[in-house]
């Protein structure tokens, strides 16, 4: 394999593709970037077995050829050279020479064979979407994917598809987090997505502006972002039913200014630690939200107004969990829904009904 390509774009693509690198493995070819270099174009493929990335760049090659090269290793290499251009050269023993000016190393690569294959699912997409729309979709519902392995099918997000809508929705058995959105969708179906595979999906689109396509099997799915393609496999299980979870009533409707609580719950919070665990009691009255904790250090109070029609009820909650589903909401108001002490809160969008975030209440101990 003899090639010459551009520094920058190269660096770029290693970067990408590297997120799908195993950063420890038994497998050796899979801490490596496996690079196909034919027809004037350089592909890049990273595969843990789990989520794999590949790209392509412009190259002038000489000789055709492949050959896998240890991710870290290559990047900080191609990273320090000192040119705009760079030359790679690879040999039948599989010794490769990098070259940009005088800079120069000579490291082994590996057989491109002991590089495992993609799975194919065909290149008929299920949906086409908007690269905007798709991020804020995965961004305003990550944050509520489970992290333990009590029920691993909660570790992604469902994609649901139906009646001519996507709906994304993340449970981790505190809170939920929903965002729908609607699309011009003909056939029904619905998948789990890893949590990691949407993370990284969500850095690649960046600010991409084409639509991004996606493509379904029964066990993988595949993204198309620009000139990338992430292939992740679906996670199996059932999940949870959550138009049951939703409760359909409530007692009490608030109206805030979703900055303003943030900060109101920020300033209460910051008694609240890891080794310092204590709950949020909020106490909604008279138009206002009486804010309080009270742990080891010490005791802190807030209040702020706000727009209240019902009775009156009193909650505790997991300050972080509130926090993440107000930050999430991306609008100057959120409506908040209540049911009762023991009932979840209700986070949704006064004017529309994009987004919902439910988060469970902790049980307060009586004074």
């Amino acid at each position: 394999m003899k090639l010459v390509c551009n520094r920058e774009k190269l660096c770029e693509a290693v970067a990408n593709v590297s997120r799908a690198v195993a950063s420890k493995s038994t497998i050796l070819a899979l801490e490596g970037i496996l690079l196909k270099a034919r027809d004037n174009v350089l592909t890049l493929t990273g595969y843990d077995l789990e989520i794999g990335i590949t790209t392509t760049i412009e190259a002038e090659i000489t000789e055709p050829g492949e050959i896998i090269l240890t991710a870290r290793l290559f990047s900080d290499m191609i990273r320090h050279m000192p040119y705009e251009t760079i030359s790679i050269e690879s040999d039948q023993k599989l010794l490769t020479q990098i070259v940009s000016g005088a800079a120069q190393y000579t490291i082994l690569g590996l057989d491109p064979q002991e590089f495992p294959e993609l799975p194919s699912i065909g290149e008929s997409a299920l949906l086409s979407i908007s690269g905007e729309t798709l991020k804020s979709m995965i961004d305003q519902t990550l944050f509520a994917v489970a992290v333990s392995d009590a029920k691993p099918v909660h570790k992604g997000s469902l994609f649901d598809l139906r009646d001519g809508m996507l709906t994304v929705v993340s449970v981790d058995g505190y809170r939920l987090a929903l965002r729908r959105e609607v699309l011009n969708i003909g056939e029904e179906t619905s998948f789990v997505v890893p949590g990691k595979t949407l993370s990284e999906v969500s850095k690649l689109i960046g600010a991409a502006e084409e639509p991004i396509e996606l493509s379904v099997s029964s066990k993988y799915i595949i993204f198309r972002i620009g000139g990338y393609q992430v292939l992740s496999r679906l996670l199996e299980g059932e999940f949870l039913d959550y138009r049951a979870a939703i409760p359909k009533q409530h007692t009490t409707e608030v109206t805030v200014s979703t900055r303003k609580f943030i900060d109101s719950i920020e300033r209460i919070s910051l008694l609240i630690s890891d080794k310092l665990r204590s709950p949020l009691k909020i106490h909604f009255t008279d138009s206002k939200i009486r804010s309080s904790c009270s742990t080891a250090i010490g005791k802190a109070n807030d209040e702020m107004d706000c727009q209240m029609t019902g009775s009156d009820v009193e909650m505790g909650f997991n300050s972080k969990y509130l926090l993440d589903a107000l930050r999430a909401c991306g609008t100057d108001e959120a409506l908040l829904q209540l049911g009762g002490p023991l009932a979840p809160m209700k986070v949704v969008s006064k004017e529309s009904e994009a987004f919902l975030f439910l988060v469970l209440p902790v049980r307060l101990k009586s004074e």
